[in-house]
């Protein structure tokens, strides 16, 4: 196989500097032999050096700007795996580490991945070029690292090509979960996609939806911000700025866009909330500018630094608000402390890092614990240079414990452990003292399976080579005057929740909703957000619900319409209430009123029955037509009164089509029963022969008041049948429900009505001609009014009706019905009461004949007529007074009528009216 050797070159720095490299190895910043070697990548620096001449040269620089939490991590790291030689792990096989400086630089890292890539045991730290990596074995079998997303990246992809495995602690950009793009990369910890929701999750359990962002402009920020940005959006959380800061310190504008961050804040007086991704260099800056302006707000920070001691000691920090973060979930750390309080015995020669610190707490020994820290994180490389020669070394083992980030240290030393796992997956049945007994790629599938318990938890990577690991949230507190960093909650990434300890930490998350960060005032329950002008949703008005609609909830985007036409809401409404239902029930007082009219008018039914009854034999009571007829007519007045108990209460199917049919057919009975009556009133009295022919013809009591009234049925019948009165709930009242009975069929109902009115008409015409009969006898007259009584009933009804709605729509028909009923009721019986209780003596044989003499003597004198027609109209007369009387002579036959007398014409005069007194008897005609 063919192949390319690559030398790892020494990047020489000049002999006027500081840690000038002159061999590969003096690269290396903390080393220790074994049997298998682990690679680590930190950036105990924040920044590289760069030279200002002209023209730069591929020279690596020294760095600047040491960092006591990444130190720290090294140490861990250390300690990791000190403690996995130290026991049974891996039966005797020892771990060896080499660790480099990546001054958070993608240049630099890139260089010590090189020494990772080249082969073992190679004099020249030579990385072949090959088509297969299978058996290659390169320097090292693992990489622990990077501290920063944007160094792993690019490690990686580099690391990639020989498949050798690469655990971060620290690297949690969303975009390094790609097993296409970083297929080797394993982390600790879980990626930004939960942190970003976490935080949304926080910002909406707070109420805030108007915040800014600020990030710097690396990859890491980059990524970290397009996370928050998609998780924002979804959770209907507005950003109102984003400020993107250089990603590093020595950028000529990043001091301006600095105060250019600090003055967006001030100026955003509605924005009170402050997402934070950066660095802990950066945020150092931002803060101390932000002390300055006296800018007050609530911090959100990420990972990176929301448990940083060395920003919760600055000066004044309390003056910036409330601080709340979120860092990775630790655990006991106990022997890891116990281990830096036993640093200071061991040796500095194979660790550059530890000695570097000796130096720098020599040199700012004399200060206080801030400026102590500061001062550290100033010192440069070159720096150390001047005093090399100090021989006087101070050892702080107070600051390294004062400055342990928990989370940190466990994801490092988790990431060692998976590591150790995994290769004792690989070392069973091999001699793993042998470095080529197994290669990288094998030891990445390996570490996919790795299944750790730690902290009394299960842990291991998923498919994506993430660890499902939780959150602690962070909440910075002022105690006894110092700024400490406790624990207030757990964020389950899992779950998406947050678990509080007890009550009082509850109570500090609380307290945090306090705080308003809305671009909009928030809408109450009863309102909805309506959109203005402005690109951000989170900027709204808030309105009322309209009418029947609700919103139960703060913040809604719409209202909620009642589910169903039986609720109804009033304008800012929270809830649906449920629609009342009106109909016209039994306790109604008008309904009472009605029902009493009705009662009243069955009992004048049966007052009528009783007086007609016990006055039988009366002429009143028989010119009626008898006592059959009369009984008829009023059974069709009391069902027509008992068909209104029907128009009231809940309506029901049976009331429906009971109501209509009872009324219709009972009234048509009564009009039918009417009509006979004045028909024969009419032939009685009619001295028209033609008229009489006509009324003999259809003067058919029983066959006219069956076929009338059969009409009647079979129109409800088929009405029932095909377009049946049915329930309906009437919602044209917007907080009521009426309980009405539809007719079914407007046509039929009309239908019937009509008929009805068409029998009345008829009846009305006969009555009329019929006016003008004697006055005791003159039932024609009074049929008349009834019928007009009816017909200014029912006209009066139709557009009253029509134009009615609500419960006491029955009402207007149950009035419609009495006030025809109590008409035609009163002006077919009342009178003749009133004659036979009150003008008794007018209710005698002898006063009825007298009466029917006086009438038939005046119609006789203004008629010139012949005697035989004369006669006919007599002997029609005579066949209606024999039903009304006998003859009071004991010689007159049972079976004869009287004939009305007349006052006879002599040769076109008229006798005198004594002699008219004369009765002859003689054998009536039949009618």
């Amino acid at each position: 196989m063919a192949f390319v050797s690559l030398l790892m070159p020494c990047f020489v720095i000049g002999t006027d500097m500081a840690f000038s490299c002159q061999s590969a190895d003096e690269f290396v910043g903390a080393s220790s032999p074994g049997d298998i070697i682990i690679g680590g990548l930190f950036a105990v620096h924040s920044e590289m050096l760069h030279p200002e001449e002209d023209p730069i040269k591929p020279v690596i620089q020294n760095c600047a700007g040491f960092e006591i939490q990444v130190f720290l991590q090294t140490l861990a790291m250390i300690h990791a795996i000190e403690m996995i030689n130290n026991s049974t792990l891996l039966s005797g096989v020892t771990l060896g580490y080499e660790i480099y400086d990546t001054c958070a630089e993608v240049t630099k890292a890139m260089a010590s991945a090189l020494r990772f890539l080249s082969k073992f045991n190679s004099s020249e730290d030579a990385v072949e070029l090959k088509c297969n990596y299978s058996d290659y074995i390169p320097r090292i079998k693992a990489v622990t690292g990077a501290s920063y997303s944007e160094v792993s990246m690019a490690v990686s992809r580099l690391l990639a090509l020989q498949l050798i495995p690469q655990v971060s602690p620290a690297s949690s950009a969303e975009i390094l979960s790609d097993k296409i793009r970083f297929p080797s990369f394993f982390r600790t910890i879980p990626s930004d996609f939960h942190q970003t929701r976490a935080m949304t999750h926080l910002i909406c359990e707070s109420g805030w939806n108007w915040i800014g962002v600020i990030a710097t402009d690396d990859d890491n920020g980059r990524f970290a911000l397009e996370s928050f940005g998609v998780q924002a959006m979804v959770n209907n959380v507005c950003i109102a700025f984003k400020e993107m800061l250089p990603a590093y310190l020595t950028d000529n504008t990043f001091h301006t866009k600095v105060d250019r961050a600090i003055e967006k804040i001030v100026k955003e007086t509605r924005v009170n909330v402050i997402v934070v991704f950066m660095r802990q260099v950066h945020v150092l800056q931002l803060f101390k500018k932000a002390i300055e302006r006296n800018v007050n707000k609530i911090w959100i920070a990420s990972d990176n630094w929301s448990a940083a001691v060395k920003i919760s000691t600055i000066p004044n920090i309390r003056q910036l608000g409330t601080i709340v973060g979120f860092g990775f979930k630790s655990g006991d750390i106990s022997s890891f402390q116990e281990f830096l309080r036993n640093l200071h015995e061991k040796p500095t020669e194979n660790n550059k890092f530890l000695h570097e610190y000796i130096m720098l707490s020599s040199i700012c020994a004399h200060l206080e614990y801030h400026e102590f820290q500061t001062c550290i994180s100033n010192q440069s490389q070159d720096d150390l240079l001047e005093n090399g020669d100090n021989e006087y070394q101070i050892w702080r083992d107070d600051f390294l414990n004062a400055n342990i980030e928990p989370g940190f240290i466990q994801s490092t030393i988790l990431s060692v452990y998976a590591i150790a796992h995994a290769i004792k997956g690989q070392c069973k049945g091999r001699n793993c003292k042998d470095p080529s007994a197994f290669t990288p790629w094998e030891l990445l599938e390996e570490l996919k399976k790795v299944i750790i318990i730690y902290d009394d938890k299960e842990v291991k990577f998923d498919s994506n080579g993430d660890m499902s690991t939780s959150y602690d949230v962070l909440l910075w507190k002022e105690i006894d005057g110092h700024m400490e960093i406790t624990t207030m909650a757990e964020y389950d990434a899992e779950k998406g929740d947050f678990i509080f300890e007890n009550e009082e930490k509850k109570k500090d998350f609380l307290n945090l909703k306090k705080v308003q960060s809305t671009c909009s005032q928030h809408c109450k329950p009863g309102q909805m957000k309506k959109v203005t002008e402005s690109p951000h949703t989170c900027c709204y008005e808030c309105v009322y619900c309209p009418e029947n609609h609700y919103s139960n909830q703060t913040d809604m985007d719409y209202c909620y319409r009642c589910n169903n036409k039986t609720y109804w809401a009033p304008i800012n409404s929270t809830t649906c209430y449920k629609k009342t239902i009106y109909f016209l029930a039994w306790t109604d007082w008008f309904a009472i009123f009605l029902l009493l009219l009705s009662a009243f008018g069955v009992v004048l039914i049966l007052s009528i029955c009783v007086i007609f009854t016990k006055n039988l034999d009366t002429p009143v009571v028989k010119a009626s037509g008898g006592l059959t007829l009369c009984y008829i007519i009023l059974f069709s007045h009391f069902l027509i009164f008992i068909s209104t108990i029907f128009f009231i209460d809940v309506p029901t199917e049976f009331k429906c089509k009971t109501r209509q049919a009872l009324f219709g057919i009972s009234f048509t009975l009564c009009i039918s029963c009417i009509l006979i009556k004045s028909l024969k009133i009419l032939l009685a009295f009619s001295f028209d022969p033609k008229l009489q022919n006509f009324l003999k013809c259809v003067y058919k009591p029983i066959p006219t008041v069956v076929t009338c009234t059969g009409i009647q049925v079979i129109i409800c019948t088929f009405w029932l049948i095909f377009r049946t009165p049915f329930v309906n709930q009437n919602f044209s009242i917007p907080r009521a429900i009426i309980l009405e009975c539809n007719e079914g069929s407007i046509v039929a109902f009309g239908v019937m009505l009509g008929y009805i009115a068409a029998l009345a008409f008829i009846c009305f015409i006969f009555a009329f001609k019929g006016r003008k009969l004697p006055e005791n006898y003159n039932e024609a007259k009074f049929i008349t009014f009834g019928m007009l009584i009816y017909f200014i009933a029912w006209i009066v009804f139709i557009p009253v009706y029509a134009t009615t709605f609500g419960k006491y729509l029955p009402a207007v028909e149950i009035i419609v019905v009495l006030i025809s009923n109590y008409g035609i009721l009163c002006c077919t019986f009342l009178p003749k009461c009133y004659i036979i209780i009150y003008k008794q003596e007018t209710n005698t044989k002898s006063a009825f004949l007298k009466m029917v003499y006086t009438y038939s003597s005046k119609s006789a004198s203004s008629v010139a007529v012949s005697q035989a027609s004369l006669d006919s109209k007599s002997s029609s007369f005579r066949a209606t007074i024999s039903d009304s009387c006998k003859t009071e002579n004991n010689s007159v036959n049972a079976n004869s009528h009287f004939q009305v007398p007349r006052q006879p014409l002599i040769k076109g005069k008229v006798l005198p009216k004594n002699g008219a007194r004369t009765i002859a008897r003689k054998r009536p005609s039949s009618i």
